[in-house]
């Protein structure tokens, strides 16, 4: 039975049963209901229709119905009106009266069906618009305009502020060519005021970044004075803004006031930044009623913390303690609308909530609660500080009354940081029993103000050099808080102190691990690794912080160390340059410098540095000897006197510096000065050999009659220095005598049986 079945092969390419499924969409006629073109061709043809079989006057018999494939005689209706889909002078006629169906009244017969158009091929293309005419060159000089315009403020964007000013100076005259050639052809009403305005503004602002003051004023005046720009008096705003950058504090204030006048109380954020803007203007002045006046008016109608801030400063300059108090606390009842505490705790445990919340944490919108909170804690925190004094008879009684007003607020958590405050300026005025006892209150707080005042404990105990206490209060703050780069710093420093740089610097990189910009671990680290010798562990550290701290005098110096440590003494001297350019009056640098440059061989510019650390500080004996020994070596033997004689102001019970004296009259040829200074040098040194030498020698060259009693007196000295020399000697050998023979007993000790 199956053997007459034929299986078809698998790579038969041919399908048994297509086409099968393929039809005409032509005869669709599912859809025709919705067709509204075929439903309108039917509703218009439909019932005007002739019959559709054609009767022959005198014959009762019907005729076949004729269509274009038909006869060729045409055929007749029962109104004399040819049937549909006859020939008529070889043009078949439509079958209905609608013209997209495809046919065209001049088809011959046999054309094929073409509803499309498809073969009278691609339609001619649109017929272009000469470039000839006057509108559309206008048209092309104002999109020329605007992208002008557009680069302009491009370029301004990314810094280049030349070539946006080149941009808007350009768009200008492009401008006002256009307004000549539009005036030629249409009313003044016709002009695109809109484009003049972007123009002007727009060149203005170029004008003011690259500060041409003069220019931008007077662009702004074009604008401001054209009454047909209905918003052009706002822009007395920015004109306020110039005179303010200026320091023409009069005018700035004059033009707020016009631009605030313009402005109508629908806008209100406006409105209040102007007054703000006033408020500035008369502190710089001085007018501290006057800006009071705006303050507390911004204060009263939308308060903001800059405004409060403001308001607290002027009635400090004008010393009103009780106006100070009651603009502190407005500006700790400001509204923050931050609500970052709560807004991203999870209150239940599901998943995707807690994705979400942690996705939100450290986005744009939660990054700008966070700005605005620390900036309303260190507005806070700044009044505070500067009232503390002023509103109280003490400055303890003072921070004790702005702590309790910041506990009854919204900021509770800044009462601590208060505190912590408090005991910090107790600290820079030298006042350490207050400091300590501040502090000490906060051993039992929570673990974070636990760990910030027992850091500031093993401070105060490192600095009064209690090592023992400032180990066990840095411990405290590691133990209170791990995460605490300050407590991880002055754990290490404690550890430093007793020697361990190893386990310091353990510390130090921890601290960093935890806050990567924490500068004083950093430092230390650096400073561990170069007591270990470990110089290119340490060269890494202040780059790392050369590169955070680029003005840092601290870091600047230790490079320099560094590279002379290195034996690089041309890198030593950049480095020092750097440094000579944030400390150029700093002696001990300079001198430094000058010791380099001699070590290179630069004589003149050793000399130069050398004179420059002399002139800061003319103390330094060792800056003092190489200026005194540079004029001897340059025959400047009487320039060297003056700083042989400060060197033996400075040490008068050091010979030395009396005899260069001497000897420097001596090298000069002042003979006789020089015997007047031997002669003082042997009234206070009567046993100094070399001052009696000289004597006698000069005694001796100028004939005196004293020189038989300096050589008497030389010999004398010499006995005595001998003998000195003799004891010095034998007690020495006396010592190391002693010494072998304690060795060789122990030896022998040790040799017994």
């Amino acid at each position: 039975m199956m053997q007459n079945v034929h299986l078809a092969p698998e790579n038969n390419d041919d399908d048994l049963y297509s086409g099968y499924n393929d039809y005409n969409p032509m005869f669709d006629t599912e859809d025709l209901e919705n067709d509204v073109a075929f439903q309108q061709a039917a509703r218009t043809s439909h019932g005007r229709r002739s019959s559709v079989t054609a009767k022959i006057h005198g014959t009762s018999s019907p005729r076949p119905l004729a269509t274009g494939f038909g006869s060729k005689a045409p055929l007749t209706s029962s109104m004399g009106r040819p049937m549909t889909g006859t020939i008529q002078d070889g043009v078949s006629r439509p079958m209905t009266a609608v013209q997209a169906a495809g046919y065209t009244k001049a088809a011959v017969r046999g054309s094929s069906f073409d509803p499309l158009g498809q073969a009278r091929g691609p339609a001619s293309p649109l017929e272009k618009k000469t470039s000839d005419s006057l509108e559309e060159k206008m048209r092309q000089l104002e999109k020329k305009v605007n992208e002008l315009v557009e680069e302009s403020c491009v370029a301004n964007s990314c810094g280049d502020l030349k070539l946006a000013l080149e941009k808007a100076k350009e768009a200008g005259r492009q401008e006002r060519e256009l307004l000549r050639q539009r005036e030629q052809i249409a009313p003044p009403e016709s002009i695109n005021l809109d484009l003049t305005y972007t123009v002007l503004l727009n060149l203005a602002s170029q004008y003011v970044a690259n500060e041409m003051y003069a220019e931008a004023l007077t662009t702004y005046q074009v604008i401001v004075k054209n009454k047909m720009f209905s918003n052009g008096g706002i822009l007395k705003v920015n004109m306020g803004n110039i005179y303010l950058k200026q320091r023409n504090y009069s005018k700035a204030i004059k033009f707020y006031r016009m631009a605030l006048d313009q402005i109508t109380s629908s806008h209100k954020q406006m409105r209040i930044k102007i007054m703000e803007n006033i408020g500035v203007a008369f502190i710089k002045t001085g007018q501290y009623i006057d800006a009071i006046s705006s303050f507390e008016e911004i204060m009263s109608i939308s308060p903001n913390l800059k405004a409060g801030f403001n308001l607290i400063l002027c009635y400090f300059a004008i010393g009103n303690g009780e106006q100070m108090k009651k603009a502190f606390k407005n500006l700790i009842e400001v509204p923050l609308e931050v609500d970052y505490e709560d807004k991203y705790i999870s209150l239940n445990d599901d998943l995707h909530t807690n994705l979400l919340i942690e996705a939100i944490k450290n986005d744009s919108l939660s990054q700008i609660e966070r700005d605005r909170k620390s900036l309303a804690e260190e507005y806070i925190m700044t009044a505070a500080k500067l009232i503390a004094p002023a509103i109280e008879t003490s400055f303890a009684v003072g921070y004790d009354w702005c702590v309790d007003a910041v506990k009854a607020s919204h900021y509770v958590e800044l009462a601590n940081d208060l505190e912590i405050n408090k005991a910090t300026t107790y600290l820079r005025q030298q006042n350490f029993n207050q400091a300590l006892e501040t502090l000490k209150m906060f051993e039992k707080k929570d673990s974070r103000v636990k760990s910030a005042a027992a850091t500031n404990l093993s401070f105060l105990y490192y600095l009064g050099n209690e090592l023992e206490q400032a180990t066990n209060y840095a411990d405290l703050a590691v133990n209170s808080d791990r995460y605490n780069p300050a407590a991880l710093t002055n754990k290490g420093n404690t550890i430093f102190a007793n020697g361990d740089c190893e386990k310091a610097a353990e510390f130090y990189k921890e601290a960093l691990r935890n806050d990567s910009l924490c500068t004083e671990a950093l430092y230390n680290l650096g400073l561990a690794y170069k007591k270990l010798n470990r110089i290119d562990e340490a060269l890494d550290c202040f780059l790392k912080l050369h590169a955070i701290l680029p003005n840092s005098a601290q870091v600047l110096y230790q490079l320099a160390s560094i590279y002379q440590i290195m034996e690089d003494p041309n890198q030593a001297i950049e480095w020092l340059l750097q440094l000579i350019s944030v400390v150029p009056t700093d002696p001990h640098v300079l001198s430094k410098l000058g010791n380099l440059y001699d070590t290179e061989g630069d004589k003149s510019q050793a000399f130069h540095y050398y004179c420059e650390s002399y002139r800061y500080f003319p103390s330094n004996i060792e800056v003092i000897e190489w200026l005194g020994a540079y004029y001897i070596d340059t025959q400047f033997c009487e320039k060297a006197i003056e700083y042989f004689e400060r060197a033996a102001l400075i040490l008068p019970t050091q010979v030395k510096w009396q005899l260069m004296v001497a000897s420097c009259y001596r090298r000069s040829g002042n003979y006789q000065k020089a015997l007047e200074k031997y002669k003082v040098i042997h009234r206070k040194f009567p046993d100094n050999v070399e001052c009696l030498r000289f004597l006698v020698r000069l005694c001796t060259d100028m004939g005196l009659k004293e020189v038989q009693e300096y050589i008497t007196k030389l010999k004398k000295a010499e006995k005595l220095k001998e003998i000195r020399e003799q004891r010095i000697k034998s007690g020495r050998e006396g010592s190391a005598r002693s010494r072998k023979e304690g060795s060789a007993a122990e030896l022998k000790f040790w040799s017994l049986p």
